[in-house]
């Protein structure tokens, strides 16, 4: 069995579906539709923006789901059996599975994204990369800080990314390496996503969600905050609200996509790379594409 797997945040790139623009008529209705909805050019920032253009939040987010769906667009014949997504990927992840349509999908994006960055401009927050410790480690000290500071990205067997405060996030990182992680490293990014300093992009999303529909998908999507598969759209949107202040249980989703039979991992959007080698740490074996 197959599964599309589709990547957030770190995955865009200069010149970002330019390619699909040229070449392909259905990809190219997705950018012009995207342009559309949005009511400015995306399209020409993500063909022609600077890297620091495209690693603004507010363009970040809905520039990786539309390359990841003008990506879809132009392979309307592959069908995959399950679906996952990486934190905004998850948005991608359904729409190719029929969960939401590609209108409503975009808007709740940028809703998302513009949310997370006023999150980011009100309380100043940071993540932070910890490699070479178990997870429980890691989740007893985040545990042990007096101050916000939590698992956000379990990336990998090994790798794992905390978030929270400066504060709270620097204290852990002088427990962590106290404990022996291998690298303790401060991300550059613009907040603390996946944290409780999120609750009010979480709220702002969830009013969103509420009023869209959401249909029932064609195949299951493996969810962010729980690792499991989803078919009931009332549940799908209750994890897709939790999953701005829950955990990315990325390991954890792809033990149990493999548990379940799934066998080759496309990714699809972005660079094509991010996932792809997080999955083949989490299990040799199985095989990776990109789209």
């Amino acid at each position: 069995m197959k599964a599309y797997v589709f990547p957030g945040q770190g995955a865009q790139f200069e010149g970002m579906g330019k390619d699909l623009y040229d070449q392909n008529e259905a990809a190219r209705s997705i950018f012009d539709q995207a342009d559309t909805i949005l009511g400015y050019k995306l399209s020409d920032i993500m063909f022609n923006g600077t890297a620091d253009e495209l690693k603004q939040t507010k363009v970040t987010q809905p520039a990786l789901f539309v390359h990841a769906v003008a990506t879809l667009a132009a392979h309307p014949d592959n069908k995959p059996d399950a679906v996952a997504g990486h934190s905004l990927g998850e948005f991608s992840a359904l729409v190719a599975n029929g969960t939401l349509s590609f209108d409503d999908a975009l808007k709740l994006v940028y809703v998302r994204a513009l949310a997370m960055q006023a999150a980011c401009d009100a309380v100043p927050g940071t993540m932070a990369a910890i490699l070479g410790l178990d997870n429980d480690v890691v989740e007893n000290i985040c545990a042990e800080i007096n101050d916000v500071v939590a698992p956000a990205n379990y990336n990998c067997p090994g790798q794992l990314v905390i978030s929270g405060s400066v504060e709270g996030v620097q204290k852990a990182i002088v427990k962590l390496q106290e404990a022996g992680a291998k690298r303790a490293l401060m991300l550059e990014v613009g907040g603390a996503f996946h944290s409780p300093l999120m609750e009010p992009a979480r709220q702002s999303l969830a009013e969103a969600i509420s009023g869209t529909h959401f249909q029932t998908p064609v195949c299951p999507v493996y969810q962010n905050v729980t690792g499991l598969p989803e078919t009931d759209p009332a549940k799908i949107k209750q994890n897709l609200i939790d999953q701005l202040t829950g955990s990315v249980r990325w390991t954890q989703t792809i033990e149990k996509m493999i548990e379940d039979g799934i066998h080759t991992f496309t990714e699809v959007g972005g660079s094509g790379k991010v996932l792809s080698g997080l999955i083949k740490k989490v299990n040799r074996e199985v095989s990776t594409e990109t789209l």
